[in-house]
């Protein structure tokens, strides 16, 4: 198989992560960078914020247009992640690259084990500014390091922290994926000179329609069998990644 076509395959379905689960893309992003279009793990973290951002932006105006974005809770939330984003990106060039690969099938294996768990009934209520602002910032650094939007991360703290109904979470978690990705792109200009364009470009647009049809296959599916469907595909791809790191 060509790299466009591996390129536009896998796009289309790291579009499908982010716009039926609003998160969920970067997650599949990195390792198909790495294991099926041959990037470095530092160039594939890169990448991974340039699609997932792109993508979520897409994905956002639609949720928006839907009345499912709640702007002040998703401002809120992403500007307390903004600093340690930064932090996160500086320290990511000095890391080993089998370190960030073991550290990125940790965090996908407990993301995995979160969706699988059995989903609380939550209802919109005010946001309480410092349970925000800690999560936030947790979100934050590990975008920053590991190259990843944080939208499979920020879903469940929005819900389970913050209250958010599952549909409001999605909606508002895109605004999160969106500035954390550019906080931390904004230390990782030195890699970007390396960046395979040709496979980024296809992939981006690829994943851009993809998240178009996650978005109606999420009106047709139920949300808990999405995730559940979603979490064992990155139970599979945490296991391969650990695997690789520690052999």
């Amino acid at each position: 198989m060509s790299v466009l076509i591996l390129a536009l395959v896998t796009g289309a379905v790291v579009g499908l992560a982010l716009g039926g689960l609003g998160g969920g893309g970067s997650v599949l992003a990195v390792p198909a960078l790495i294991y099926l279009l041959g990037f470095s793990p530092v160039a594939a973290t890169t990448a991974s914020l340039i699609i997932v951002a792109a993508t979520s932006l897409t994905s956002l105006v639609a949720h928006a247009r839907d009345g499912n974005v709640r702007w002040r809770t998703g401002l809120l939330f992403a500007a307390a992640g903004i600093g340690p984003a930064l932090l996160g990106g500086l320290a990511a060039g000095r890391i080993p690259a089998s370190v960030l690969t073991v550290a990125f099938s940790v965090i996908a294996a407990l993301a995995a084990w979160r969706m699988l768990r059995p989903s609380r009934p939550a209802a919109d209520h005010p946001v309480r500014p410092a349970r925000a602002a800690a999560a936030g910032a947790g979100l934050g650094a590990v975008t920053g390091v590991l190259g990843v939007g944080g939208g499979f991360l920020a879903v469940p703290a929005l819900v389970g922290v913050l209250g958010l109904r599952m549909k409001a979470a999605v909606g508002t978690s895109l605004l999160v994926i969106i500035i954390n990705s550019l906080a931390a792109l904004v230390t990782r200009t030195g890699t970007a000179d390396g960046l395979d364009w040709a496979v980024i470009a296809p992939f981006t647009g690829a994943a851009i329609l993809g998240a178009w049809d996650g978005k109606r296959l999420a009106t047709k599916i139920s949300g808990d069998r999405l995730q559940h469907v979603f979490a064992y595909v990155l139970l599979a791809v945490a296991a391969f990644m650990l695997l690789d790191g520690l052999f």
